[in-house]
């Protein structure tokens, strides 16, 4: 009994973790078997990588925007059972007729690739890659059956079929058929003509009902009914209101204050008045049709009189509340039937009368004969499909492989990973770590655990899309040289994976320690931030202190008399000041009691150990803050920046001090460059202070030795 021999994979290690190396199609073909423990990644989004669409939506088989482990074994499988030599995968050689497998599979390959190739004008001998395949209008052109069931206007010459489907697509929207054009389906069809059939129906009851209370007119009349039904009910209702007690009579014309405002407006426009009564009730039971309307209705009634009243009732001049009635309970029938008028989406953008058209004259079925057509020819044309999706996965497969099972072009730093978005520049660095995303906010939840140091941005091209976009949002990860600038608000700009330059603006910033370097001076900056900070308080109070005075001294001018005699009387306390020399002479003898013992002890060392106190003073000072933020740098990861953006990384996928340092590049001067170290707008450097400075501490020394303060120092105390 023979065994198999187990494969023997290669790893590499980068970003702190085993990385698999896929290199051969014998890795390929053993990959189902790899642990995928030992994978970089799960799953990953289709969007916001730079890789082919098409190619992804074919990974993608749910459509659900997502790429998972399983589902790109199937497609690693799936290629090499159509290859001839899986070695193609690795290489930049276009697919011959030679390329695919000699089993059905293969052949029918073959047979599809002969006939794209006579297509596009080739003979045999050719060969074909991913770009032949690009505008699916060559493929599949609109005008003719493509297999996959959808039916475009052009798949017919009808011009009845034609509007018909440009209808279907209004009402409920378009499907994209394989030659990009818009469609619709047997599902779409059969959605609109089921709507369809209720209207018709509505309709129809209409036609057996004989809903037409007024013969030819009934139109108008219903119309003309349907503008004053409210309004008529109104006014008889305010007449019985008078009726049921008199008082009500003068409120039920309208208030007088109503009158009053109304009285002082310019009343042409009919609006103003449309919401007083129709009639006054002194009118009673009898409606008038002429005179004694409100201006606002006027038109209504006419078309009332001549629609309904005149052809029912004759020329009367007014009517009553039981002939208003009979004439309504002649439409009650009619109001029925428009109560129970179907609400369907269709009836927004097509009449009634369209739809009836489009149910008589059989148009559903004329629709779903094309769909059976088009489906027809879905094995030819799926064959063309078939090798759209080869040429893609040989053209990108392995490039996605090594971003998803490992991250070598990542760590490779040969070519950018598919989800590094392009280059930002900004404050004198180059960062190469560039995400885009979607939120900003969501995104920074986070990836804020990545420890590292993150800008986020906003960059746009005004009037200038770029695949249809004028803006997008996206992270960087400064890595290396040092906080500097990068603050909210700060302009830079990006360059996209295409060479396209956006305006980028940051909006948000997560700061954490980007390198040794900079924590070493972070201190010194801290400490020279605070003094100046600490400067400017006491100068601002200071001169809030002398501006407040000045004014209290300017309002007491009045009392200046009576100040002079209270301070003439105050004698002179010697002691008191007496008490604030001796602090002061103190202070000062303490302080040059501290430099002396300095001195003395910096005297005393040999002088190979003064560079090592030096040394000892820099590293009480920045040495707390390199350690932090050498133990802040050891946990700065990849993970969690792609982890907010959909992925599901498997690792941490480190980002160590050294690695950092070439994904973002600090400003240098080109090799050779002439440089001229002379600025004549530099600031003035002033020596003076400097120097006197030097003169202090030279003096305090000397002072030191002369007294003998070093040497009873050196002796110690005498017992």
């Amino acid at each position: 009994m023979t065994h198999e021999k187990p494969h023997r994979w290669r790893f590499f290690r980068a970003g702190g973790f085993d990385q698999v190396q896929l290199q051969s199609p014998e890795d390929l073909a053993a990959l189902r078997g790899l642990d995928q423990k030992l994978w970089a990644t799960l799953a990953c989004p289709t969007k916001n990588l730079e890789l082919d669409p098409r190619m992804l939506a074919y990974i993608d088989g749910n459509n659900d925007g997502r790429i998972r482990a399983p589902a790109v074994l199937d497609a690693v499988d799936w290629t090499l059972a159509r290859l001839a030599d899986p070695g193609l995968l690795f290489s930049d050689a276009p697919l011959t007729l030679a390329a695919f497998k000699d089993d059905a599979l293969g052949q029918r390959l073959t047979v599809t690739a002969q006939r794209l190739l006579s297509v596009l004008g080739r003979d045999d001998s050719h060969s074909l890659d991913a770009a032949d395949t690009d505008d699916l209008n060559k493929l599949f052109p609109p005008n003719e059956a493509n297999g996959d069931g959808l039916v475009p206007e052009a798949l017919t010459d009808d011009a009845s079929l034609k509007a018909a489907i440009a209808d279907i697509i209004a009402c409920l929207g378009a499907e994209t058929d394989r030659s990009g054009a818009p469609a619709v389906s047997d599902a779409s069809i059969s959605a609109f003509f089921a709507q369809a059939q209720q209207v018709y129906a509505w309709e129809q009851r209409a036609i057996e009902a004989s809903l037409q209370p007024f013969g030819e007119i009934t139109d108008a009349a219903i119309a003309a009914i349907s503008a004053l039904r409210e309004k008529v009910e109104d006014y008889f209702t305010r007449v019985d209101m008078a009726a049921f007690d008199p008082r009500a009579a003068s409120l039920m014309n309208g208030q007088e204050s109503e009158l009053v405002r109304l009285s002082s407006m310019s009343l042409a426009n009919a609006g103003e008045i449309a919401t007083l009564p129709l009639a006054g009730v002194h009118h009673g039971e009898s409606l008038p049709l002429g005179r004694g309307i409100n201006p606002a209705w006027s038109g209504a009634i006419h078309a009332l009189r001549e629609h309904v009243v005149q052809p029912v009732l004759g020329e009367v001049e007014a009517i009553t509340k039981q002939q208003w009635r009979s004439l309504l309970a002649k439409c009650n029938d009619y109001f029925a039937w428009q109560a129970a008028k179907p609400d369907v989406v269709i009836l927004q953008k097509l009449d009634v009368a369209r739809i009836v058209w489009l149910v008589e004259h059989g148009i559903q079925d004329k629709l779903l004969a094309l769909v059976a057509e088009d489906k027809q020819v879905a094995e030819a044309a799926d064959g063309l499909v078939e090798l759209d999706k080869l040429l893609r996965f040989k053209r990108g497969l392995v490039t996605l492989l090594k971003n998803f099972v490992s991250f070598e072009n990542f760590y490779g730093r040969r070519e950018k990973a598919v989800f590094q978005a392009g280059t930002l520049f900004i404050d004198g660095k180059s960062c190469d770590l560039v995400v885009e995303i979607d939120s900003v906010d969501a995104h920074s939840k986070v990836a804020a655990n990545s420890s590292s140091f993150l800008l986020y941005c906003t960059c746009s091209r005004r009037g200038q899309p770029i695949k249809g976009r004028e803006s997008l949002n996206i992270v960087a990860a400064v890595t290396a040289g040092s906080e500097g600038e990068l603050l909210v608000g700060r302009n830079g700009l990006f360059y996209d994976r295409d060479g396209n330059d956006w305006d980028a603006t940051v909006v948000k910033v997560i700061p954490n320690a980007i390198s040794i370097r900079e924590a070493f001076w972070s201190p010194y900056r801290r400490i020279s931030t605070l003094v100046s900070e600490q400067i400017q308080k006491f100068a601002a109070t200071r001169d809030a202190e002398l501006v407040n005075s000045t004014a209290a001294s300017v309002g007491s001018t009045a009392a200046a008399p009576a100040a002079e005699a209270s301070a003439a009387a105050k004698t002179f306390d010697i002691a008191k000041f007496a008490g604030i020399f001796a602090a002061i002479g103190l202070a000062v003898g303490a302080l040059g009691t501290a430099l002396a013992t300095a001195m003395a002890g910096l005297l005393a060392l040999h002088w190979w150990q003064l560079p090592l106190v030096v040394l000892g003073v820099i590293l009480a000072i920045s040495g707390p803050s390199m350690l932090m933020a050498w133990f802040k740098l050891r946990r700065r990861n990849l993970g969690p920046i792609l982890d907010a953006n959909g992925w599901a990384v498997n690792t941490q996928a480190k980002i160590s001090i050294g690695f950092g340092a070439t994904l973002t590049q600090l400003a240098h001067l080109p090799a050779g460059s002439a440089r001229s170290l002379q600025d004549p707008y530099a600031q003035k450097r002033r020596v003076w202070p400097w120097v006197l400075a030097v003169m202090v501490v030279a003096g305090v020394a000397g002072c030191a030795w002369y007294f003998g303060w070093v040497a009873r120092l050196a002796i110690g105390p005498v017992a």
